[in-house]
């Protein structure tokens, strides 16, 4: 296990974080919630925010998969997305929903980011809210071949994570 190289939990939250911010606008699962903890640690993302309904740790189905994130990656609730992404843009995030819509911009084509973003992943069901798009600064869709078009939250946020955080790979 030591070659693997994990950090303490002190040591993840003194590490220099990738400059992303996961929104979850109400996800419904909370295997899901714990899926994006696991994965957000596993590319040392900065924060998440759980927004509506979306459950919040502690809870036992959130830290059955998130297995020890939730101690890790910081997190805060708000009451709506909406919330969220007004004070993200405060703060100086670019905002970007994971999302298919007209003039989305596909995962492999999207430019490496020098500020600070935030990306968010709808409801399982309804998606990013149209309302919600309105404050983006644009829209990334993950390429697909096959005829659902359409990945769990927690598939999705491992491929978007993975391809944000690419740049600091190749920098180690």
């Amino acid at each position: 296990m030591d070659e693997l190289g994990r950090k303490s939990v002190e040591e993840f939250k003194q590490a220099d974080k990738n400059k992303i911010i996961v929104v979850l606008d109400n996800i419904r699962s909370m295997h899901n919630v714990g899926s994006v903890f696991r994965t957000s640690d596993a590319f040392l993302i900065e924060a998440i925010c759980l927004c509506g309904y979306t459950a919040q740790p502690p809870h036992r189905d959130i830290h059955k998969t998130a297995l020890g994130a939730t101690e890790t990656v910081d997190w805060i609730h708000f009451q709506t997305t909406e919330e969220a992404v007004i004070e993200l843009k405060k703060r100086g995030y670019k905002i970007f929903a994971i999302e298919q819509t007209e003039g989305s911009i596909s995962l492999e084509k999207f430019p490496e980011q020098h500020e600070p973003i935030a990306v968010i992943f709808g409801n399982e069901v309804e998606g990013v809210d149209d309302s919600i798009l309105n404050y983006c600064d644009g829209c990334i869709e993950i390429p697909q071949l096959g005829m659902k078009h359409s990945l769990n939250i927690s598939v999705a946020a491992g491929i978007v994570l993975w391809k944000l955080s690419e740049p600091k790979f190749k920098k180690d």
